[in-house]
């Protein structure tokens, strides 16, 4: 077995599998970045209510809830994981061009649904693949893809803010589907023979593929397992989170402390930067120390961050703690994904991370809108509040997580 995994596993010096997935990985987090800035001019061109615009995200979310699992299935019974890829990074950001031609409300909802769709796709395929290619580094290289998801979020809103004041929103979602499509391309042509899984029906647990029946033997263990379960529910409490802190830190730095949109956009520039820098020193730290330690220490910090933010309200502390935040809350990002793959069979891996992603849209799905609730019966600071309390939830999770070798 281990002369098989070992096999599979890249060499030392092959990083070009790792760039080129985090780069596609950074373009799925681009395209809905974008969608965010663009959303208040097609809300305003098609007359939407605030309900309606919140339903288009809620919609995207609920699609991916309900896709991630049949995604995993996909991913583990079919061995073309570059082929996966590709396709995913081309379904994500071909809906948004299809946004650029639609004047209807209904034809918006059924695009952003099939974003949620492509990204199902996405998390379910890569992160086995890398923890499989580069096993004794799954924290380092989860961590680098996860840093490709914060460049894609911190740049879009930035470089496309810049084309907007050249361009109408339609015209730039047809320009902006240009790098999707030449990276899936890429996808094809460099990682298009990359197989994971099982030969002939069977699995190794680093083969090509496995056959139907095999997976579902497999199934009953994987949904016993209670590791998955502990981890799952604590990402949905850690995604509830981040959502809304990412929904309403705008709303209270434009409205209650009165910022321009640029100083708005710098300090969520910050606040994805700081997660840029997280992801690295967490993941290398969780393969030397151990996952639990670093999860239980950023989310402990995290909540304790966001205590301290509510409570400084509209002073200049608000301001330098949101670089702050943005360090401990995106630190546990790769570290989860890796310690997900240790407590998953490797034949097994894409269906785990599909659950622990559908997992992630229910708390992103909920969080905005209880948050909102919060906010409109007690005021939008105690939002913080109420984040800081759904973050130390997910850490009580953690806490019961059962033992491994790994921790």
């Amino acid at each position: 077995m281990s002369s098989v995994a070992a096999a599979q596993a890249a060499p030392r010096h092959a990083w070009r599998e790792l760039w080129l997935i985090s780069v596609g990985h950074g373009l799925t987090h681009w395209y809905p970045a974008t969608f965010y800035l663009l959303l208040p001019l097609i809300g305003n061109e098609l007359g939407l209510s605030y309900s309606q615009i919140g339903l288009v995200i809620t919609c995207q979310h609920i699609a991916s809830a309900v896709a991630n699992v049949p995604g995993g299935v996909l991913v583990d019974t079919v061995g073309r994981k570059g082929l996966l890829m590709g396709i995913s990074l081309f379904w994500v950001g071909f809906p948004y061009l299809l946004i650029g031609f639609t004047h209807s409300y209904a034809m918006l909802l059924l695009c952003i649904a099939l974003v949620g769709f492509g990204n199902s796709l996405w998390h379910p395929t890569a992160i086995p693949t890398l923890g499989n290619r580069y096993p004794d580094r799954k924290g380092l290289v989860l961590s680098v893809h996860g840093m490709g998801g914060n460049v894609g979020d911190a740049i879009a809103p930035v470089v496309i803010g810049a084309a907007l004041a050249v361009f109408s929103w339609r015209e730039v979602v047809v320009l902006n589907v240009a790098p999707g499509l030449v990276v899936a391309l890429l996808m094809l042509a460099f990682l298009g023979t990359i197989r994971l899984g099982a030969k002939k029906g069977k699995s190794d647990g680093a083969g090509h593929g496995q056959s139907l029946a095999h997976y579902v033997q497999s199934l009953g263990g994987l949904l016993r397992n209670r590791a998955l379960a502990l981890l799952c529910v604590s990402s949905c409490f850690r995604s509830m989170t981040q959502v809304a802190l990412l929904t309403f830190l705008p709303v209270y730095l434009a409205n209650d402390m009165g910022y321009s949109p640029a100083i708005v956009g710098a300090c969520l520039f910050a606040l994805q930067a700081a997660g840029f820098a997280a992801a690295p020193v967490a993941g290398h730290l969780s393969d030397r120390m151990g996952r639990k330690q670093i999860v239980i220490a950023s989310m402990l910090t995290t909540g304790v961050v966001l205590a301290a933010m509510a409570f400084a309200g509209g002073s200049p502390i608000f301001i330098g703690l949101i670089a702050v935040l943005g360090f401990f809350m995106y630190a546990t990002r790769p570290v989860i994904q890796a310690w997900l793959l240790e407590t998953t069979p490797r034949h097994m891996g894409g269906s785990g991370i599909g659950v622990l992603f559908g997992a992630q849209a229910i708390g992103a799905a909920l969080g905005p809108l209880a948050a909102g609730l919060v906010a409109d019966s007690h005021g939008l600071l105690a939002a913080f509040y109420f984040l800081a309390a759904t973050i130390v939830i997910a850490n009580v999770f953690v806490f019961w997580m059962p033992k491994t070798a790994e921790q």
